[in-house]
């Protein structure tokens, strides 16, 4: 056992296993489990590529692939176009609560629902919900930074957007929405939010995650811009280099 930052970690290791972006490839991950992680040392984790998932850090180290791209967006320069505005405004009815993380029974039943769905709309997995997964994931390690944004259309809890809430930006984690009101744009609508949440705090990014060209399920972060892509793999004692991103941003 060793410390990082006077935050311990439990456990360190790689991984090789099939890719989650691109069919047919495989993967090695880099993971660290640890203990009571601080709000500094998460972000200085995420800004070197590392995502969150409960008390788990992880990203990519792929020897031969490069395909994860991490991103941020620009919250400052950001403006939202008209079609983003349609979206705000088809859901200002919605009433939010934000809190730090916890685990009902509607949260599971709202979770299995939004993976049956994209079971059969995007071939998704389909793992039955699990309480200890699920608290394993999302609702241990959180700190005094982690929450979740419950959004209720009234009494009837109808999204939940995970997110950490860091020094200079908002890192996006997992968001799952009840698939009868996929009218309403529910998982654009939450990042928006979270850009308008992080404009209000000023806070200059909006941390989300890696992007792969040609995954589908990845494909709605390259619309965000100006957003900010991480150059290589850096570690915890090299400065995090981003640049501008190249992509060209599908039209919205």
């Amino acid at each position: 056992m060793t410390t990082n930052n006077q935050n311990t970690i439990l456990k360190e290791c790689a991984l090789h296993e099939p890719c989650s972006y691109i069919s047919g490839n495989s993967q090695t991950i880099h993971y660290k489990v640890i203990q009571e992680c601080s709000k500094e040392q998460c972000e200085a984790l995420i800004l070197r590529g590392w995502r969150r998932f409960g008390s788990m850090y992880f990203r990519p180290i792929c020897s031969e692939c490069r395909a994860c791209e991490s991103l941020k967006i620009d919250v400052n320069n950001y403006s939202f176009s008209k079609s983003e505005r349609r979206i705000l405004r088809k859901n200002d009815q919605l009433t939010t609560v934000i809190r730090h993380p916890t685990l009902t029974r509607e949260h599971l039943s709202l979770f299995d629902r939004y993976h049956r769905y994209k079971h059969h709309t995007r071939d998704w997995d389909a793992p039955k919900s699990d309480p200890k997964n699920y608290y394993a994931s999302f609702v241990q390690g959180h700190g005094d930074f982690g929450y979740e944004v419950l959004y209720f259309d009234g009494n009837k809890l109808i999204a939940v957007d995970l997110i950490d809430i860091l020094e200079e930006g908002i890192s996006a984690l997992y968001c799952y929405y009840d698939p009868e009101y996929y009218t309403q744009s529910l998982g654009r609508y939450t990042l928006l939010q979270q850009i308008e949440f992080a404009k209000r705090l000023n806070l200059k990014w909006i941390y989300l995650g890696y992007y792969v060209e040609g995954c589908q399920s990845l494909a709605y972060k390259a619309d965000y811009t100006p957003s900010l892509e991480l150059l290589g793999r850096p570690e915890e004692d090299e400065i995090p280099l981003w640049r501008e991103l190249r992509h060209e941003s599908h039209p919205i």
